[in-house]
């Protein structure tokens, strides 16, 4: 296979696995994987959900521990991490896809946790952690005090913090995992020179993204994984992204996004002179027709998922109106919203849009009771059956009494849009729609959203993803530092012009 290790582990510098095999009831997670990774450079492990990246990166941090005959070297040396602590120790640390902050510390706090740093007499030098983490945070573009607590930030800086904490840890191989999907373009570009940087210094990373287009700009060698198997190694970043994504899901891909519907002449969304309550967004103005889907674009901060936020009622506004198919919503609130017809799916499905714990059955029912209820009760039969007819329409892999943490990203992600849809709303927001979910999912993702349009609903997409906005939108409207800076259609959208319109 290309692109394989041609040297002997104990002659290699850097990481050497062999034969990495993790096997759980029923399933092999990962299956006699062999990989390298070299001092100083970046590797990108690509697969779908459940390919087993991310199992493969637990088991080099020493998260969990692989089946007997595995072997790991690191620095010619053997490497058997029983937990993530002897990894550290041995300089090798894991950003998480799944954020695992402690929200009721400080910034600094977090960074340093595990290894505080203390002064003469056993004091914690608070002031020397709050220095570094607030050098960190700086390099990464996030320039706000290191004692802020960590449940007041957005989840984009809280990603960065996790970024920060893995880099002031003097880490020789760092693994990231999926460490850009709540950031913007100038977010992820201060995070690549920051990988750049170490890599010069001989730091290796792994690199595990669903954004392809970034695969291209930060990595130097990709491997491609499939149901737990090593399927592809490339030797260059320099692959097409239709032979990575074709790799990956182990089919021809004919496209990467459906074909929109055409989007009728009836107004239903009309939003005019919006401004925020608390100044996150200033004198916004578009509408949205009948089977339209209308993008917004703008890096982090600019103020986009305010406002989705505040049409959908979750946020207040100081002045502006909201009006559907031409009434004036005079109800502030989600309930006011849900009422004149408008629904969000919102950016962090784990945390917003699910109860983890609870069934399909009970995720589903939860804002639709007012159509299962019968006299004010809820009947578990009634609920179920209500919960597997959204199932079916929506294609979910799963069954109603199932728990949604027991689902992949991209049928959770079909959960929160199943259980709002099913209200039958004029308006879908969908704000990051397919955030950490693999190319294939994503596809299904697309094409969900594309029936929702052409069913005649309108619906609002907010994504940090700049391929996606212009790939699944009849119009794209620019936001930078809050303000309304364009709106193009389809054909004059492309990612120089908005890029333009968003860092203006």
């Amino acid at each position: 296979m290309k692109g394989m290790h041609n040297d002997t582990p104990q002659q290699h510098q850097g990481l050497a696995i062999r034969q990495i095999t993790k096997t759980y009831p029923g399933v092999k997670a990962v299956q006699d994987v062999s990989l390298d990774v070299y001092p100083g450079e970046v590797l990108a492990l690509l697969g779908e959900n459940g390919a087993g990246k991310s199992t493969l990166n637990a088991v080099i941090a020493g998260l969990i521990q692989p089946d007997p005959g595995a072997q790991m070297f690191w620095n010619g040396k053997p490497y058997a991490p029983a937990s993530p602590r002897e990894a550290m120790a041995a300089q090798i640390a894991l950003i998480h896809q799944e954020m695992r902050l402690l929200p009721e510390l400080t910034i600094a706090e977090n960074v340093f946790v595990g290894r505080i740093r203390t002064k003469q007499g056993g004091f914690v030098d608070r002031n020397t952690m709050i220095r570094l983490a607030e050098a960190e945070l700086q390099r990464l573009g996030m320039n706000i005090p290191a004692t802020e607590r960590v449940a007041t930030l957005t989840v984009a800086a809280q990603q960065q913090v996790e970024i920060a904490k893995a880099l002031t840890s003097h880490a020789r191989l760092i693994l990231l995992d999926e460490p850009t999907a709540a950031l913007g373009g100038e977010e992820t570009e201060r995070l690549f020179e920051q990988i750049r940087r170490l890599r010069k210094e001989g730091v290796s990373f792994t690199y595990v993204s669903h954004r392809l287009d970034e695969i291209a700009q930060i990595a130097d060698r990709i491997a491609v994984m499939r149901d737990g198997q090593l399927v592809a190694v490339h030797d260059t970043a320099d692959v097409p992204v239709r032979t990575l994504v074709e790799e990956m899901v182990g089919r021809k891909i004919e496209r990467l996004f459906p074909d929109l519907p055409e989007p009728s002449r009836r107004e239903v969304l009309k939003v005019e002179n919006l401004s925020s309550f608390e100044g996150a967004f200033n004198d916004i103005t578009f509408s949205v027709n009948a089977g339209e889907i209308f993008g917004i674009a703008g890096i982090v901060g600019a103020g986009r998922t305010e406002l989705v936020r505040a049409i959908a009622g979750a946020d207040p506004i100081a002045t502006g109106t909201i009006s559907v198919e031409g009434a004036k919503i005079s109800h502030r609130g989600p309930a006011g919203a849900m009422q004149a017809g408008i629904v969000m799916v919102p950016e962090d499905r784990k945390t917003q849009g699910l109860v983890l714990d609870q069934t399909l059955s009970e995720n589903i029912a939860l804002p639709n009771h007012d159509q299962i209820a019968t006299h004010g009760w809820l009947a578990p039969k009634r609920m179920t059956k209500f919960a597997r007819e959204a199932i079916r329409i929506f294609g979910v892999k799963g069954h109603a009494q199932q728990r949604a943490l027991e689902l992949s990203g991209g049928n959770q992600q079909k959960v929160v849009v199943a259980k709002w849809v099913s209200r039958n709303p004029k308006i879908v927001i969908l704000d990051e729609p397919t955030r950490g979910i693999d190319v294939g999912a994503r596809y299904e993702i697309y094409t969900v959203i594309t029936e929702l349009a052409k069913s005649g609903m309108a619906v609002v997409i907010v994504s940090s993803d700049l391929d996606e906005v212009l790939g699944m939108s009849h119009r794209v409207m620019a936001l930078s530092r809050g303000k309304q800076r364009g709106i193009l259609d389809r054909k004059d959208a492309n990612s120089v012009a908005i890029m333009e319109l968003a860092t203006s």
